[in-house]
């Protein structure tokens, strides 16, 4: 049996009765990596018969879907990506339809579409085409016809593509197995045949899914449909192997590095002198022989070589860098010559990390910091538009070059949300980040979003101004709900005081009351804000040791509240 997501299609079409086929359809299977990263997708449409050129729209709609989904970040769910495209390509039917027709019945179509990646199906539809799954010989359907009934003898289409300027897309997932078939047609198929008869026909032609169509759609047509008449059938021949022995034996295609020494060269790469070693990985300033650049070498520790998680983890660090290609992140180089061993190669940073600049500059000017935070948080926002929380935020994770721009590295604890939809025979760790800069709500259990990274960010902006934590030294195990914010002014008290605010908000212990946007953090950082309540103004650190009080006393009412239950 195949260990790779793998299919058969079979697919066929006609006019029927009608002038023309304004139906359309497709299928892509691409191979690796996309196949894994991305996934299957199978797409019809049906373009609406009253719009004046509904062809056009379902072959343009079922054509972009194709190219464009393989075109998004690997990184983006399913969901994101499916639901990107369609609204921009709803735009643009609905653009073009009052552009070209001087109406928005110009280019309208029902679409439907699925991807199949790892052992989920999901579905994207409006309209009224449709998809069922055959399973054990029962059929379900799996998506809601878009019509509303005027009468017992009059309906019409209530959504498709490009009829308004914002369309709403249905969305959901289903579980896949092997052996499942799923079909799409058009609402001339479904509207003329009964659902024992879609069975039937495709169980009595397995082994030629193309043919079981044809004869699905002949049926439709021989019980009066005056409408095109459009089937494609996906059967699910094999999925991703989930073998811990298979998994385990494609992570270790590569063997771990020898030890390495000045002098020495692997693949073309002199070791100039080892920058960095710890129990988990070595970092090596080496001269790459061919273009005779300085870079980076990385190689996992022999400490881990028989751990799948470990190397699925340093996997997935290089390949998020190799993905990110922006200028306040660390660059990680596609391997341009034969790799024999487990390694990666990045850019060398010349300069030193965040931590040692807050070393050497205890009491940095408020613009030179608010400079350095806007770069990591460029950096940052790079990650989240390509669906990552990089979840490790801390001094030592960011670099600041000779010439003073600044760059984030580490990405080991990267969440990645495309990947998180791909189902492996091993337990992936959610990485926590460190202490002092984890956001409380991981402490308690919750999975994080981009504002963990913003409490992370306003934490370290906190301690590059101050000196200090905003909730001192935490201890591992401490209870989020108990965190009391000492106010940067106690610290520091030339800081504005709403500088101060806004350092409160960033490091909220509630996410729902943090800033839910790295801009919105930037804009109060630099500007002050009305919200700031005048007891703030007057006397900052009074009133957060007011608060602090109010916040024990509650804790404390609450606890003999339950004592005496």
């Amino acid at each position: 049996m195949s260990d790779t997501l793998s299919i058969t299609k079979g697919q066929y079409s006609q006019k029927g009765r009608k002038a023309e086929n304004q139906d359309a359809f497709g299928v892509t299977a691409p191979p690796e990596p996309l196949l894994t990263s991305k996934g299957i997708v199978a797409v019809i449409a049906d373009g609406v018969s009253s719009s004046e050129a509904g062809g056009e729209a379902s072959d343009y709609s079922v054509k972009s879907f194709l190219n464009d989904y393989f075109s998004t970040p690997e990184s983006w769910t399913v969901k994101t990506a499916g639901q990107k495209i369609l609204m921009a390509l709803n735009r643009w039917l609905y653009g073009q339809g009052c552009h070209l027709y001087g109406t928005n019945k110009g280019l309208m179509t029902t679409f439907s579409a699925m991807v199949i990646k790892s052992t989920k199906a999901h579905i994207f539809h409006v309209g009224d085409t449709r998809i069922y799954r055959l399973r054990d010989k029962k059929l379900e359907c799996l998506t809601t016809d878009h019509r509303v009934q005027i009468s017992k003898e009059k309906e019409y289409l209530s959504r498709a593509m490009g009829i308004e300027l914002h369309v709403e897309i249905d969305y959901r997932t289903v579980s896949v197995q092997v052996g499942d078939y799923f079909i799409f047609s058009t609402d001339g198929v479904h509207e003329h045949i009964r659902s024992k008869d879609i069975i039937r026909h495709v169980l009595e032609n397995e082994q030629d899914l193309s043919k079981a169509s044809q004869q699905i759609t002949d049926l439709a047509y021989e019980n009066e449909s005056l409408d095109n008449l459009t089937v494609q059938i996906v059967h699910i021949d094999s999925l991703p192997a989930q073998d811990v022995n298979d998994f385990y034996q494609k992570l270790t295609e590569l063997p771990f590095p020898p030890p390495l020494s000045v002098g020495m060269s692997l693949d073309g790469y002199k070791i100039l002198r080892e920058l960095h070693a710890s129990n988990r990985s070595q970092l090596y300033l080496v001269l790459d022989e061919e273009t005779q650049k300085e870079v980076v070498l990385k190689t996992p520790s022999i400490n881990f070589e028989d751990d799948p998680v470990y190397i699925d983890l340093f996997l997935h660090e290089e390949w998020i860098g190799k993905r990110m290609k922006h200028p306040h992140v660390m660059k990680v180089y596609e391997h341009k010559r034969h790799r024999q061993c487990l390694y990666y190669v990045s850019e060398y940073i010349q300069g030193q990390n965040l931590r040692q600049w807050m070393d050497d500059n205890p009491e940095p000017a408020l613009s030179e910091v608010r400079h350095i935070i806007e770069q990591i948080a460029v950096g940052l926002r790079a990650f989240h538009r390509m669906e990552m929380i990089h979840q490790d935020l801390k001094p030592e994770n960011v670099m600041l070059d000779k010439y003073g721009t600044v760059k984030i590295i580490d990405f080991g604890s990267t969440k990645i949300a495309g990947l998180e939809e791909i189902t492996t025979p091993i337990e992936r760790i959610n990485m926590l980040g460190t202490k002092n800069y984890t956001a409380p709500e991981y402490l308690l259990g919750y999975t994080g979003s981009i504002r963990a990274d913003i409490f992370s960010l306003g934490v370290i902006t906190y301690e590059v101004l101050t000196g200090q934590l905003p909730y001192g030294e935490a201890k591992i195990g401490h209870n989020p709900r108990k965190m009391n914010y000492v106010s940067a002014c106690h610290y520091n008290p030339s800081l504005p005081v709403w500088v101060d605010y806004a350092l409160k908000i960033a490091v909220h212990p509630n996410p729902e009351k943090r800033y839910s946007s790295l801009s919105k953090f930037l804009h109060e950082l630099s500007h002050p804000t009305r919200t700031v309540p005048m007891i703030v103004v007057r006397n900052p650190v009074a009133f957060w040791r007011g608060s602090a009080i109010v916040s024990l006393i509650a804790n404390l009412l609450f606890l003999y509240y339950l004592l005496n239950k």
